[in-house]
C-alpha cells in the first residue's frame, strides 16, 4: 500500500494531478478543496494517497492531510458511497464543514455535493455520527486549543473549544453558548446542537 507520494506537481487538472517521482508519473485524483490550496507547478509536494482497486481499475486518491485521508475511508465505507461520491463531498465541504454538518444534522449542506440526493445525505450522517465520535472531537478540542476561561461550567467550556476547532472564534462560540435556554441542564451534544443553531 503507498501512504504518500513526495515529488514535483507536474499537472493540475480539474480533479486530478500528475505527481512525478523517481521518473515515475502518477495520476492522483484529489478534492476540489485540496486542489484551491495546491502548490504552483512544479514544486514539490507530499500526497497522502489512497489506493483503490476493483476488477478493471486501479485508482489512486490524494489527500492533503491525514485527517481528510480519514474521513475519505470512513466515507467510502458507507454503503452506496463510492470514492468519487466521497471525494464529491470532500469538494463540497471542508472536513471541519462536515463534521459540523453530521452533528447539526445538515442535510442540506451535504446535498451540495454532486450525485447526493437527501436520503443519501440523511444515510451519511446516521453513519458518520458513530464514527466521527463527538467525545473525539471534544477531546481533540481541548488538546489543541488555548482559550480564555469564556464560560463558568467545565461542560460549556467544552463546546466552546468544540466549536472553535470548527472554525469559530472562541467570542462567538461563546455568546451562541450563552444564547442557549436551559443550557446548564444539557449534555455537550445537545449544548453544542443548539449553540450551532444559534451561529446558523
Amino acid at each position: 500500500m503507498i501512504a504518500y507520494i513526495k515529488g514535483e506537481l507536474t499537472g493540475i487538472f480539474e480533479n486530478y494531478i500528475l505527481l512525478e517521482c523517481n521518473g515515475i508519473g502518477y495520476q492522483i485524483y484529489v478534492s476540489g478543496k485540496f486542489l484551491e490550496k495546491m502548490n504552483s507547478l512544479h514544486s514539490d509536494i507530499k500526497v497522502y494517497t489512497h489506493m483503490h482497486i476493483r476488477e478493471d481499475d486501479l485508482s489512486l486518491y490524494g489527500f492533503s492531510g491525514l485527517e481528510e485521508l480519514e474521513v475519505f475511508e470512513i466515507l467510502i465505507g458507507i454503503s452506496g458511497v463510492g470514492p468519487k461520491a466521497a471525494m464529491s463531498i470532500l469538494t463540497a465541504l471542508s472536513v471541519n464543514e462536515l463534521k459540523l454538518a453530521v452533528i447539526s444534522e445538515d442535510v442540506k449542506a451535504i446535498t451540495k455535493a454532486n450525485g447526493i440526493g437527501a436520503k443519501g445525505a440523511s444515510r451519511i450522517i446516521l453513519e458518520l455520527k458513530d464514527k466521527l465520535r463527538m467525545e473525539d472531537m471534544m477531546d481533540a478540542a481541548y488538546e489543541d486549543s488555548v482559550l480564555d476561561n469564556q464560560t463558568k461550567a467545565d461542560a460549556q467550556d467544552d463546546v466552546v473549544k468544540a466549536l472553535v476547532s470548527l472554525g469559530y472564534t472562541a467570542s462567538e462560540a461563546a455568546s451562541a453558548i450563552r444564547r442557549v435556554q436551559n443550557r446548564e441542564t444539557m449534555t455537550d451534544e445537545e449544548l453544542l446542537k443548539a449553540a450551532l443553531r444559534n451561529i446558523f
